[in-house]
């Protein structure tokens, strides 16, 4: 059986502003440690996400858009240069009473011995995370 990370953060903003900073080129490079110009929210896009200078985090991250249904859930392949294998980002949004969001994060297919792996990416989309509240407030 396969390892994964699963996150639950609530954001303040509503649902469809949330699905915009995880699906639009330009807000996603905000947030992420990663820059991007070729995501779309389109099943089939094949897309990148390269490191931002200040991470010098060498790895480029490939993937392809699985499956979209907007704005409530999004599915892609994250596969790290270097790791050689997939795993699968989904998210899915829901929205809270009083116009917020809960933003639901799982990221499956680390293989169950790889710890440093899992514990890197858990690390990696809650710092992520704190970066995409703040680009949310800003909006």
């Amino acid at each position: 059986m396969d390892a994964s990370v699963s996150l639950d953060f609530d954001c303040s903003s509503p649902t469809e502003r949330v699905w915009s900073a995880l699906t639009d080129p330009t807000t996603l490079s905000r947030w992420m440690f990663f820059e991007t110009e070729d995501f779309r929210p389109v099943v089939g896009c094949r897309f990148h996400f390269r490191p931002k200078p200040e991470i010098g985090w060498p790895a480029v991250v490939a993937g392809e858009v699985l499956e979209v249904q907007a704005p409530h859930r999004l599915v892609y392949t994250w596969e790290v240069s270097q790791l050689g294998h997939a795993t699968r980002v989904t998210w899915t949004l829901t929205p809270l009473d009083g116009g917020g969001t809960r933003l639901h994060l799982e990221q499956r297919g680390f293989a169950p011995e790889a710890t440093q792996e899992l514990e890197g990416a858990r690390y990696g989309w809650s710092a992520q995370m704190g970066q995409l509240q703040q680009v949310l407030g800003l909006a």
